[in-house]
């Protein structure tokens, strides 16, 4: 399985903003870590139910950069994602060629640690330094899974908090999956395949072995 991490974390960037909200009564940001039952309302969740189940995961997480040896189990602290998406795509880039494959099933989710905007505060350069410590962790993890036709991607980048009037800055990581196969059916069990995988590697981060 391939994996990597980048920091965008340029003035030109891409950045986001919570919580947020699609104008017209559209999609908008649901707080999965305090109203884990509102899940529903998340179109993509209800669509593909290895999202749904890798959203639910994730927001069950206790662990977040800032404290390096503890999980702090419990303390309301952890991940918590902000966005997501799932699409079929024909179009391979030449660095995907390597899976001889003509379709990929691609997802994105867009999560960020609870204390992110706090930590960030005390210290921006070691909440970055901790965030590519964690993401460094979770590619070497991924990269152990032999011959998987399937990507991942994680981006650092810059988030801005909504909180009480006030704005303030954080980080937030982009997780891009993507699983190739020879017809859509195929592609797609190679997503659902790596999804799993994914989740398993930030158990075992989670999992009494501090990852920060």
């Amino acid at each position: 399985m391939q994996a990597d991490y980048g920091v965008e974390l340029g003035r030109d960037d891409e950045t986001l903003e919570l919580p947020w909200a699609t104008p017209d009564g559209g999609p908008r940001y649901v707080d999965l870590k305090c109203e884990p039952e509102r899940i529903n309302e998340i179109e993509e969740a209800n669509r593909f139910p290895e999202l749904r189940d890798f959203l639910v995961f994730i927001n069950s997480l206790s662990s977040h950069p800032g404290n390096r040896n503890t999980l702090e189990k419990g303390s309301g602290s952890g991940l918590q994602s902000a966005k997501c998406d799932a699409w079929m795509s024909s179009e391979i880039h030449p660095g995907e060629e390597i899976f001889e494959a003509p379709w990929k099933f691609g997802s994105y989710v867009d999560f960020f640690f609870t204390e992110s905007a706090e930590v960030f505060r005390q210290s921006p350069q070691a909440s970055v330094e901790a965030h590519e410590e964690f993401l460094k962790k979770i590619v070497a993890l991924l990269k152990r899974v032999p011959e998987l036709p399937a990507s991942a991607e994680f981006l650092l980048r810059r988030c801005y908090f909504h909180e009480q009037g006030d704005l303030r800055e954080g980080l937030y990581v982009t997780f891009y999956l993507f699983g190739f196969g020879q017809d859509e059916r195929k592609a797609r069990q190679q997503w659902a395949i790596a999804m799993n995988v994914a989740r398993n590697a930030f158990a075992q981060l989670n999992s009494g072995h501090p990852p920060l």
